[in-house]
């Protein structure tokens, strides 16, 4: 296989298996496209651009659920509401991206950002996961705008690669007082409208990056994103029904050490700021 299919599919199933766990999937996509040398302007955007083939895995589990929100937004207002709650949480991330995106990438898109990114969430995953949950919200129809809103700032965190936009979205989710499954859901649903827009944008606005030579190693990426989030997605949604997210935040801390170590004492040539 060619080096750079085989970097693709690495890349793919890394993004897939990673996306919508509370791990950050930019986090580990910066320190394996460091350690397989695609780090450069064209890998950076190449890992955004795969996260569309794990948004499509999201649309095909919940392919029903969907369908029925499309077709009743003209007479259903539990439809219309979802709908208005998704872009209600979308525009605080997207607008702060806009803002800062450019600046974020350029600072923190590096291997040690990340791998402190991952401690410090693993404490906050830790702190949410001690305290007693109050559970408001049971489905994720029954959130209100203003539960959406404040996921959608949680959602903001995501920015700084390493901290997981689904992490940071189900673990807000659960200190405002939805239910796991409700956050969880919710933060499924925010990531299509929110990953759907960051592929777009960032493909459009980096068009002189790639060729029609590319294509291959887009379309490798994309299919294996999608099949790895496909699994991952369903098994999610069966762990969270007897587990919490405590393992998460254990995984987050051992990563991050290693990476720190790994740097500190010369093991690995980490790219630095």
């Amino acid at each position: 296989m060619d080096l750079t299919l085989l970097h693709a599919l690495i890349l793919g199933i890394v993004e897939g298996l990673t996306e919508f766990l509370p791990i950050s999937s930019t986090g580990h996509l910066i320190l394996v496209g460091d350690l397989l040398g695609f780090n450069d302007d064209k890998g950076k955007v190449f890992t955004i651009v795969i996260q569309f083939g794990a948004i499509l895995a999201v649309v095909w589990e919940y392919r029903r659920k969907i369908g029925s929100v499309m077709t009743g937004l003209g007479h259903d207002p539990v439809a219309r509401r979802l709908v208005l709650n998704l872009l209600i949480a979308f525009m605080p991330a997207a607008i702060l991206g806009l803002l800062f995106g450019k600046l974020i990438k350029a600072h923190l898109f590096q291997p040690v950002p990340v791998a402190m990114a991952f401690l410090v969430g693993a404490v906050l995953i830790l702190w949410a996961e001690k305290r007693n949950h109050r559970i408001r919200v049971e489905s994720v129809d029954d959130l209100t705008p203003l539960d959406a809103f404040k996921v959608g700032c949680a959602q903001c965190l995501a920015l700084i690669p390493g901290t997981s936009r689904s992490g940071a979205t189900i673990i807000g989710g659960l200190l405002f007082g939805l239910s796991r499954k409700a956050a969880t859901e919710f933060s499924f649903f925010l990531a299509i409208p929110t990953l759907t827009a960051a592929t777009f944008y960032e493909l459009y606005k980096e068009r002189a990056l790639f060729s029609a030579d590319d294509l291959g190693m887009l379309a490798v990426g994309f299919i294996a994103s999608f099949i790895s989030a496909f699994l991952c997605v369903r098994w999610l949604l069966r762990f969270i029904s007897t587990h919490d997210f405590t393992p998460f935040a254990w995984y987050r801390i051992v990563f991050g050490l290693v990476v720190l170590a790994t740097w500190q004492f010369g093991l690995v040539d980490w790219t630095t700021p």
